[in-house]
């Protein structure tokens, strides 16, 4: 058998990768991917041992069955390693296919329906239930008084949870927003990395939304080396993923869009130091490559802000359940620190988060910050602010969505 470049026959040399999870479940062993590219794998414990003992790339299957003595048959083995490399288990040409297609596959479906028309009937509901803004109306954008759209401000908690507060801020995006590019800065949640781009179209139900690589790579060039280092980033991430789906289910039928992703790590060391990111040498090379690439740019564009607020509770590490007294004290400082947003103030906002330690996980912090001091926006607006609170106290988690302007 061949799939992508790699024969499981008696000359193939199954190679297990090396950065795999390994959990007992029962009789099984359950192999998971940290880096959510492969899917979970549960073997035998003799499967097991075979794949963890043999399968180190060196050896051929024929040369591993015959060190077996013929104890285990090669169509078991070769079964067992047509299995692992299907689930992207294998470093293979199959698993670098994967990571380096020229289109990236959706990740999160399943957080959202694979049916395109059921999808599209899910991704309405985020304007039509009740207390949202009902569905964006038809025609050209309007300039509101404030000035021209820059940036909106999204969440990216799962649609369920998020709900209406994605309608508010797509609904001002569709209806202000001029743009044919849109650059969307969002949470890494995954990588170590600080930056990451990529240069592969986003796949979803809905089609493909293509990724302006020409702008990819006027960042890049402006920014230097390190942008395109982790091939993992952009796999499994959801914060991009959940805002293309939104862009493209809302300009069907509008005008042909863009995007440039944008993954955004840790500013913890910053909030260590107490310093504004600003005064990283790497964060001022970023807000300068993407002033450049904008002012390159023969198009109009809008950024998207892709960061929820506060994460709370015992699933985030907290010792007790949320409960009332302190959810209204996390509104208050979250209200607080959209304010300072509002004021046009990254390194006020930076400095309301730091003052606490960010003890309360602020993981919209790096890419507001970072298009905050990229655009320098005249004003922002809370369009919707939200808490989702879990029934038991197990945890919490803040968003809002807002509109920049200037």
């Amino acid at each position: 058998m061949t799939a992508h470049g790699t024969t499981w026959n008696a000359d193939g040399r199954p190679k297990l990768r090396s950065d795999l999870a390994v959990e007992r479940d029962g009789k099984q062993f359950v192999l998971h991917d940290p880096h959510r590219v492969g899917r979970p794998v549960g073997l035998s414990a003799a499967g097991f041992e075979l794949a963890a003992r043999y399968f180190d790339g060196d050896r051929t299957l024929g040369q591993i069955h015959g060190e077996l003595d013929a104890e285990v048959s090669l169509t078991t083995l070769a079964d067992l390693a047509r299995g692992l490399d299907e689930a992207l288990l294998l470093d293979s040409p199959r698993f670098h296919d994967r990571l380096t297609t020229p289109v990236r596959p959706p990740s999160c479906i399943g957080c959202y329906d694979a049916d395109p028309d059921e999808l599209r009937a899910q991704l309405a509901v985020l304007f039509t239930s009740p207390g949202g803004p009902g569905m964006p109306a038809a025609g050209r954008p309007v300039p509101s008084d404030g000035g021209r759209l820059r940036a909106v401000l999204l969440p990216h908690m799962d649609y369920a949870r998020g709900n209406v507060c994605y309608g508010w801020g797509f609904k001002e995006l569709v209806e202000r927003a001029d743009a044919t590019v849109f650059v969307i800065v969002a949470t890494s949640h995954y990588s170590a990395h600080r930056f990451t781009l990529t240069r592969q179209h986003f796949e979803t139900p809905l089609g493909v939304v293509e990724t302006d690589r020409s702008y990819v790579d006027a960042i890049a060039d402006a920014y230097g080396d390190g942008l395109f280092d982790d091939p993992f980033a952009h796999a499994p991430e959801h914060s991009i993923e959940l805002e293309v789906v939104l862009l493209q289910y809302l300009y069907e039928g509008r005008r042909p869009i863009r995007i440039v992703p944008l993954l955004v790590g840790s500013f913890g060391d910053c909030v260590e130091a107490g310093t504004p990111p600003r005064e990283a040498a790497d964060v001022r090379r970023m807000i300068e490559a993407l002033r450049n690439a904008e002012a390159a740019s023969a198009e109009k564009v809008c950024y998207l802000i892709s960061g929820d607020l506060a994460h709370v509770g015992p699933k985030f590490g907290d010792r007790q359940p949320v409960a009332a007294p302190f959810l209204k004290a996390s509104r208050a400082k979250d209200e607080a620190l959209l304010a300072r947003a509002a004021a046009a103030d990254p390194d006020g906002y930076f400095a309301a988060i730091a003052a606490e330690g960010d003890a309360r996980r602020i993981c919209g912090l790096p890419p507001t910050y970072l298009t905050l001091q990229t655009i320098r926006p005249r004003s922002g607006r809370v369009l919707n602010y939200q808490q989702y609170v879990h029934p038991r106290g197990h945890e919490s988690v803040s968003f809002a969505s807002m509109a920049f302007e200037g």
